[in-house]
């Protein structure tokens, strides 16, 4: 079990990686910033998820973690030249799939640790959304989780899958499976029919600004 887990991780480090990238792109950055966006993209939820779980940090101990970043950045870099121009929602897609990943592993790995189900799902979730935090906050864009988009929703949907798949007798496999594809159907939607939850704002009415 531990060698799919290890490169379930792997493939969402990969994926993080490349919405790092591309939004680097977007940013026109140069090299350097590209390979911060990418590397603080792809670890940056994993490593706060670790941190609070007081365990060793994954990727300090393992290099596969930096060859898959810079393997998918260069491919994307790569691809992005021979095309100038990509689909708007290119990074909302990718984004969506390294949520899909990293959601379940936080889960996982929280559960792992002896957290209750509620703990798990809360640590996912963070697994899922804080490197794009980090990612949005050094494009100086407000984080896609505070836009109003189902974004933290779909988080703590897909755990909560997971873990009520596993409490029905679903096997470890089966039940990542639900829990990915669940919340990836789930981000995909909001993101083509734009589903947004309220958001907090001025009211014209009660401040009498224009």
């Amino acid at each position: 079990m531990m060698d799919y887990l290890h490169w379930f991780d792997l493939m969402g480090v990969a994926v993080f990686a490349i919405s790092g990238t591309l939004a680097a792109w977007r940013k026109q950055m140069d090299g350097f910033g590209v390979l911060v966006l990418a590397t603080v993209t792809a670890i940056g939820g994993g490593s706060l998820r670790d941190v609070l779980l007081d365990v060793p940090v994954v990727w300090m101990n393992n290099n596969n973690y930096f060859f898959a970043i810079f393997s998918a950045a260069l491919l994307t870099i790569i691809l992005l030249r021979k095309r100038l121009t990509i689909p708007n929602n290119t990074l909302q897609f990718f984004d969506a799939i390294g949520l899909a990943f990293f959601v379940i592993m936080g889960t996982q790995k929280a559960l792992d640790h002896g957290t209750s189900y509620f703990v798990a799902v809360m640590m996912g979730t963070m697994s899922g959304v804080a490197g794009g935090m980090i990612r949005d906050v050094l494009c100086r864009e407000i984080p896609m989780v505070f836009r109003g988009e189902l974004y933290a929703f779909t988080c703590i949907f897909g755990g909560a899958v997971y873990i009520l798949a596993q409490l029905a007798g679903a096997t470890t496999l089966l039940a990542m499976l639900l829990g990915m594809s669940s919340l990836l159907a789930l981000r995909l939607a909001a993101i083509k029919w734009q589903l947004t939850i309220p958001v907090f704002g001025k009211q014209t009415s009660d401040l009498g600004e224009p």
